[in-house]
């Protein structure tokens, strides 16, 4: 191959790859700073919901009365983004256009399971409203997430405070096992009235010979979190050791 076409090869796969890295356009970024603006308030409406209710109470036993529609409305509002507005959810836009390193498939699970147990599991079993574990996940959502638009916003606007980057790559640690312990028990409080009652559950025979056992489903699903969650928690500590142990060394080299 002539030098030429050597140069010509390379500065088509230099423009390549500068189109890989470039960011959203105006247009979406415009979208995608206003969305990430009003979940991080939501979820600010969320923890301030909380709080309100804590003092008034002098308890924490039932709070999740306090917050339960602003909770269904922007965990689903997560739903928006998968299958609208694809390659964004969670960062997925920000994780596709190289602005935030993130793994889809990992924050697909994550965004799925809470809708999951924010409906299928605390919405549909009243019982378990009341239970300590349910305030155990929402407190780990709602600290979670009020960290996570708040750190995707400012990367969008290119003016991204260290304490959120750090807060982000570090609150993960304590948090993700916080919540993760909450869906779990939530699930397991909500087996026995799913058994008894044979909630979702379609028994044969029936037309469509079909049938399905809601009961076991969640034991599925409870047995999923074991090779999925650990996926997810040292995903995120690679990630802190990425980017804040680049920080660290950037200042040490200042």
């Amino acid at each position: 191959m002539s030098a030429a076409a050597q140069g010509t090869s390379k500065a088509a796969h230099g423009d390549v790859a500068s189109k890989k890295k470039k960011g959203p356009g105006a247009l979406a970024t415009a979208y995608l700073v206003i969305y990430n603006v009003v979940m991080t308030a939501g979820w600010l409406v969320i923890a301030v919901g909380l709080v309100r209710a804590y003092l008034a109470r002098g308890s924490y036993h039932g709070l999740y009365y306090s917050i339960e529609k602003p909770l269904k409305f922007f965990q689903t509002g997560a739903l928006l983004e998968i299958f609208v507005f694809p390659c964004n959810a969670f960062g997925f836009y920000l994780s596709c256009s190289g602005i935030v390193p993130s793994s889809v498939v990992l924050t697909g699970f994550q965004v799925l399971s809470r809708v999951f147990l924010t409906w299928a599991v605390t919405h549909s079993v009243r019982e378990v409203q009341s239970e300590d574990s349910v305030l155990l996940f929402v407190t780990a959502w709602t600290v979670t997430e009020i960290i996570r638009y708040s750190f995707y916003t400012f990367s969008l606007l290119n003016h991204l405070p260290y304490l959120i980057k750090w807060a982000r790559y570090t609150f993960f640690i304590l948090l993700y096992p916080m919540g993760v312990t909450g869906e779990l028990l939530t699930i397991y409080a909500a087996l026995p009235y799913v058994q008894k009652t044979g909630l979702y559950s379609v028994t044969l025979p029936n037309k469509y010979n079909f049938s399905f056992d809601y009961y076991s489903f969640l034991i599925l699903i409870m047995i999923s979190y074991i090779p999925l969650f650990p996926q997810l928690y040292f995903h995120m500590l690679r990630q802190r050791k990425k980017v804040l142990g680049r920080t660290e060394d950037y200042s040490k080299v200042e």
